[in-house]
């Protein structure tokens, strides 16, 4: 049997972070838990503090249901480093390697109009960008 994994974020506008992905991922809001009608009702049985908000936090899913689901949390220190785990996105690996760049540049373009940045890249392979808090990610080619 193998195990099911979640993705976690933390950053400082979990809102801001969640659009960015649900655009780059096609992603959607997750509903909440059953019997539970609304996020604020979910987050209603938790001790949770006074300052915190049902706007710290953001639960993605891919409505397929085939990819991890993401939590996006925000968190009150800043990010000090380079990800030690990050996601790769995956553009269609057909045809010829210039067809395959041509796809993975155009989906770096459209991540940039979303709000991501290009850090660095590896010509015919992948690029290395950030979304807008910082957090790097991967664009390539599918196998």
């Amino acid at each position: 049997m193998t195990a099911r994994i979640d993705l976690t974020l933390d950053c400082r506008n979990a809102q801001l972070v969640a659009e960015f992905w649900k655009t780059a991922l096609g992603y959607i809001d997750e509903p909440p838990p059953a019997p539970f009608k609304t996020r604020e009702e979910w987050l209603a049985q938790f001790d949770l503090p006074e300052d915190d908000s049902e706007d710290d936090a953001a639960w993605l899913c891919d409505p397929d249901g085939i990819g991890p689901r993401l939590s996006i949390l925000t968190v009150p220190e800043p990010k000090t480093a380079k990800n030690r785990l990050h996601i790769d996105i995956r553009v269609p690996g057909h045809g010829s390697p210039d067809e395959r760049w041509e796809r993975i540049r155009a989906e770096s373009k459209r991540l940039v109009r979303a709000g991501g940045t290009v850090l660095e890249e590896f010509g015919g392979h992948h690029i290395v960008m950030a979304d807008p808090e910082g957090n790097e990610f991967c664009v390539a080619a599918a196998a």
